[in-house]
């Protein structure tokens, strides 16, 4: 997860910043620049993942004049930049998950596998996952792996996707059960809990 403060400030603080000193908006990409490009990389492939990650944080550097000042932490505007981009690219993500379901390679976890037996049993779950994955609606997809791949929390997921909280929890319940059904016993929502809601 990426640092949201330093020395220069929060991320509010660094984008007011860069209102008058555009160079200042590089500490914003420094911080989360790496967070985005993995979770890109992981949806739609390294091929489009350097792209779409550099129209993010462009797209965010020219729209920096609109971000809430009040939010000290830019990372599920940011997160719904990416996303928002992304959506041109739903064919690529499907083509992705379906390479993933074939080969059972993540192009992010693929260099962290250790052991022969865990890797076996691993790519086998990744396969069925990302077959089950594509198999989603796009806005239940988007909403799933920002919670699950991302690490936002449902109330920064409905930021990222300017939806209504109660409509994140749907959409995550909905493709939680849609998964369950695909993938039978396996279940690799188990890290992804229900958050409380506090209104």
């Amino acid at each position: 997860m990426s640092e949201t403060s330093g020395p220069e400030g929060d991320d509010a603080s660094v984008i007011a910043r860069s209102l008058h000193e555009p160079e200042a908006f590089a500490e914003v990409f420094r911080r989360h620049a790496p967070d985005i490009t993995r979770y890109v990389t992981r949806r739609l492939g390294e091929d489009a993942a350097d792209d779409v990650a550099a129209e993010t944080f462009l797209a965010a550097f020219r729209q920096r004049n609109s971000y809430d000042l009040a939010r000290p932490n830019a990372r599920p505007w940011l997160y719904g930049i990416a996303t928002n981009l992304m959506s041109r690219h739903v064919r690529a993500e499907v083509r992705q998950l379906r390479v993933v379901e074939r080969t059972g390679a993540d192009p992010v976890t693929a260099s962290f596998a250790e052991r022969s037996d865990e890797r076996v049993s691993a790519e086998a779950a990744r396969r069925s996952l990302a077959g089950a994955l594509a198999a989603l609606p796009e806005g239940q997809r988007d909403t799933l792996l920002l919670v699950a791949w991302a690490g936002l929390s449902y109330p920064e997921t409905a930021e990222a996707l300017g939806v209504r909280l109660g409509t994140v929890r749907s959409r995550v319940n909905r493709a939680r059960l849609r998964l369950r059904k695909a993938l039978g016993a396996y279940d690799p929502m188990a890290t992804v809990s229900e958050e409380p809601v506090y209104e």
